[in-house]
């Protein structure tokens, strides 16, 4: 395989067996025999009972750190004076199991939608601890949202004042809202990753904020709990977050004068190891820069350190997954690169992007390895690509697996626990893959794969299940 058509990051490896503890989930390793084992219970296995695709969670990976996030949020806010609110981001990932285990963790549960807030309610979160965002909440949800006694509504433009000060009236509560600032700051970040410029659907500008908390202070039903920003995701360093705190708390100083002004909330957007070359902040780091800068701009402003929330959701979930996929077929295709060819080897698997859109969507990146052996054999260079009609259905855009890959192996992309699950689809009418937690040599299905009599239930012409 011919190594000009690798990306300038991927470096041929020694050894295409290899686990990078980066971007592998902290219990995943290679038994005796070579085979892939994560939670105590080998890939191998769970391919043979619950079929491929297949979402694997690490389960005491993913509680780690949930428990993780929980403390260095509340250390560094200990440490400047004050207490922190962590939300998990439910639409990294959510589900029954997923809710509880971030609610024994201590976190509370960011939602976005009728359905994200059914499934945290359903799951016995206090209705205290959920955050409601969104930028074109029906007026059902919000209704929904104020019955429930949901402890945060995120106002994401002005006519939402007036809908939820209506419910709350009905409702015969006070209902804590936050303003959502679109503070002009933006990661460095895909196009449709950055959410806090000017010109995009999210928040309030800086300069309207003013005129919108002056309206949630002239109703009586609703409470200011504070500004809340979020500025991109996949973000590695603390810099924007710095540049967003600083912008907010200028704006939280001077709606002081007015009144109440308890919290802060920055958002999320913390990134990832995707990839062995990656250098993602550790969430300690990002916890402590941020606190740093809080407390630098209170002081020099002369106001209170307010209560900081903070919403991590990909960093909690993502490494913690990992998809299973069975090679169908392998191809090698002659690529013209200047005045040569070029072979790139084509892996088939039998998923794609109805269950990791990503690589579609935002060009992601992914790392791959073979699950069910190892190999001596030669590093080749591949890309994995799916079973669906498109050509940019693509799973792994550049790895090196060995060069013995065949029809039948099976493999493991890693890191894939957030906005794949999250973001699947029935396209081509395939059916959702199911969702296997593994802890402790136990392995546990935590939400239920499609057959294809559910993938064809919905469709008012045909007349039921198949034979």
């Amino acid at each position: 395989m011919s190594d000009t058509l690798a990306p300038s990051w991927l470096v041929p490896p020694t050894d295409a067996n290899e686990l990078a503890r980066s971007v592998w989930s902290s219990t995943a390793v290679r038994d005796g025999s070579g085979r892939l084992v994560v939670g105590g219970v080998a890939a191998e296995d769970l391919a043979a009972r619950f079929g491929t695709p297949l979402y694997v969670v690490d389960e005491a990976d993913f509680r780690a750190r949930a428990a993780e996030a929980r403390r260095v949020f509340d250390d560094e806010a200990r440490r400047i004076g004050t207490t922190a609110k962590v939300y998990y981001a439910g639409k990294a990932f959510l589900s029954g199991a997923v809710a509880r285990w971030v609610a024994e963790a201590g976190l509370s549960v960011d939602v976005c939608t009728g359905g994200e807030l059914a499934v945290a309610l359903r799951s016995g979160v206090e209705p205290s601890r959920i955050g409601f965002h969104g930028n074109n909440k029906s007026l059902a949800e919000i209704d929904r949202a104020v019955e429930a006694g949901v402890g945060a509504i995120v106002i994401d433009s002005r006519i939402e004042i007036d809908r939820i000060a209506e419910a709350a009236l009905r409702h015969g509560v006070v209902q804590g809202v936050r303003v959502r600032v679109n503070s002009g700051v933006h990661a460095s970040t895909h196009e449709y990753l950055a959410t806090a410029r000017e010109d995009q659907k999210f928040g309030i500008t800086l300069a309207d904020t003013p005129d919108a908390v002056g309206a949630i202070r002239e109703s009586g039903s609703l409470r200011l709990l504070g500004l809340h920003s979020h500025i991109g995701s996949q973000i590695f360093g603390t810099d924007g977050f710095r540049e967003a705190a600083r912008r907010l708390l200028e704006v939280h100083a001077s709606l002081l004068s007015g009144g109440d002004v308890p919290e802060l909330n920055l958002g999320g957007g913390f990134g990832v190891n995707y990839l062995s070359v990656d250098e993602a902040a550790p969430l300690g780091d990002l916890a402590r820069g941020i606190a740093d800068v809080v407390a630098a701009e209170c002081a020099r402003l002369g106001i209170p350190v307010p209560v900081v929330a903070v919403e991590p959701g990909r960093v909690i979930a993502g490494p913690a997954g990992t998809t299973l996929y069975t090679v169908g077929t392998t191809k090698d295709v002659s690529v013209a690169v200047d005045d040569s060819v070029a072979v790139r080897r084509y892996v088939s698997v039998d998923g794609g992007m109805s269950d990791n859109i990503r690589p579609a969507l935002y060009r992601a990146d992914y790392s791959v390895r073979i699950a069910s052996r190892t190999s001596s054999a030669e590093p080749a260079l591949v890309r994995v690509v799916g079973k669906h009609c498109e050509s940019g259905d693509v799973v792994v855009l550049g790895d090196y697996l060995p060069g013995d890959v065949t029809p039948g192996d099976l493999l493991a992309v890693p890191v894939t626990g957030a906005y794949c699950w999250s973001l699947a689809s029935n396209y081509n009418h395939v059916g959702r893959p199911p969702v296997v937690a593994v802890r402790d040599g136990v392995a546990t299905v935590i939400v239920r794969g499609e057959t294809e009599d559910d993938v064809l239930a919905r469709d008012a012409f045909l007349d039921g299940p198949t034979a």
